[in-house]
């Protein structure tokens, strides 16, 4: 038999085994780097996108947040508004009232009694005033009493004037009342 040496082919098979492997490792890690750098591309695309829409969506808040503002200044500027009218109406209403009151105290303020002052306070009426006999101040208070616009008088301060037998000075105070007030009043009693 002849001497074959198969060490050369069996080196030269190793070569390129060795070859093969180095080709097939280099292309993995190629392969590998790609894809990771594909994950990575698509992962920060997405990041992005999420962030756009974040930021979306902040915007969109942030105008809400506007309009609800401008919603409760509306709402602010509505009350002060329906609250302006509120009083304008009651003024109204009120207007003739005054005008009332000085007819009952002409109707009420009976002979011998002379009226130096009369101060209101909200609905409450402080007059005073000389009369000529305590029985006069007393009629004045039932007159008060039966008026319409006037209920509840109360004397508060009655005095004799120095220098005069018959004349007093008088403080009283009294309320002053609308007609359906006084009405619901007597209704409430019964």
């Amino acid at each position: 038999m002849a001497h074959i040496n198969l060490l050369p082919w069996r080196e030269e098979q190793r070569k390129e085994q060795t070859r093969q492997f180095v080709t097939m490792a280099v292309l993995s890690v190629i392969l590998t780097a790609m894809i990771i750098v594909l994950i990575h591309t698509v992962f920060n695309k997405q990041i992005a996108f999420q962030n756009a829409r974040n930021q979306l969506l902040q915007n969109q808040i942030k105008t809400l947040d506007a309009s609800l503002k401008q919603i409760a200044d509306l709402e602010e500027t509505r009350d002060q508004l329906l609250s302006r009218m509120d009083i304008i109406q009651s003024l109204q209403q009120k207007r003739p009232q005054i005008v009332h009151l000085f007819d009952d105290f002409v109707r009420t303020v009976p002979d011998g009694i002379y009226l130096t002052s009369i101060k209101q306070n909200g609905n409450e009426l402080t007059i005073k005033g000389v009369a000529e006999s305590n029985g006069r101040v007393s009629a004045y208070m039932r007159n008060i009493d039966a008026s319409a616009w006037m209920s509840t008088p109360k004397l508060q301060v009655i005095e004799t004037r120095k220098g005069t037998l018959h004349s007093s000075n008088f403080t009283l105070t009294t309320s002053q009342i609308f007609p359906d007030d006084k009405n619901n009043k007597g209704e409430s009693k019964k």
